[in-house]
């Protein structure tokens, strides 16, 4: 239900805005896993992200030349404010929105969630993610193409099985480890690999 996920992402932004006001300036400049972008960075495109309605994602490509990590950029330098003071403020007003893109309404969560963890790790923070947040976006995350950020294609050559809940998408040799940490691995956040196990492991290396 709509409702179920729009009361798990409000969640999540709100958790994410209460570990960003304990950081002081210098740690939002920390290099986040998200590759080439600091933690600051990483906030500021989810105020870009919770702003974005089906029409302006339209027409931001557009302008973009229907390359995603440019418009992508410009979200980031748009919504990125002059202090971290201002991002937070910025991310606490949008934190309750329920517009979104035109994409599947659990690519909410797979935001929410997987960049939560790009910040969080990098400043050295944990978060114990509900379960089902985490269930919804990796199942997302493997019914959408790589073209598209997802692990698709690898769901023909590996067996995904979550080793904290009963999930296992897929078919090959076996991939094991917390769902979170699968998450990440389909997410393209290689330092998630080591904290899976199993004979389909160098095949994700390899992705």
């Amino acid at each position: 239900m709509k409702d179920d996920v729009w009361s798990l992402v409000h969640a999540e932004r709100a958790a994410l805005v209460d570990d960003l006001a304990h950081l002081d300036d210098e740690r939002w400049s920390t290099p986040s896993l998200c590759a080439g972008w600091s933690v600051h960075d990483v906030a500021a495109h989810l105020v870009d992200t919770a702003r974005t309605t089906r029409l302006g994602f339209v027409a931001g490509l557009v302008r973009a030349r229907f390359d995603f990590d440019r418009q992508n950029a410009r979200g980031v330098e748009r919504e990125r404010g002059a202090t971290p003071g201002e991002t937070l403020e910025r991310l606490r007003r949008v934190a309750t929105r329920t517009s979104t893109p035109p994409a599947p309404l659990d690519s909410r969560l797979v935001e929410e969630v997987v960049h939560g963890e790009d910040i969080r790790r990098a400043v050295g923070l944990t978060r114990a993610y509900p379960p089902e947040a985490v269930v919804r976006a990796l199942r997302l995350q493997t019914r959408t193409p790589a073209s598209f950020g997802g692990a698709k294609e690898l769901t023909a050559r590996v067996r995904f099985t979550a080793t904290d809940t009963d999930l296992a998408i897929g078919t090959g040799p076996e991939v094991e480890g917390p769902a979170l940490s699968l998450l990440l691995a389909v997410s393209g956040r290689r330092a998630a690999l080591t904290e899976l196990e199993g004979p389909g492991v160098p095949a994700l290396t390899a992705a």
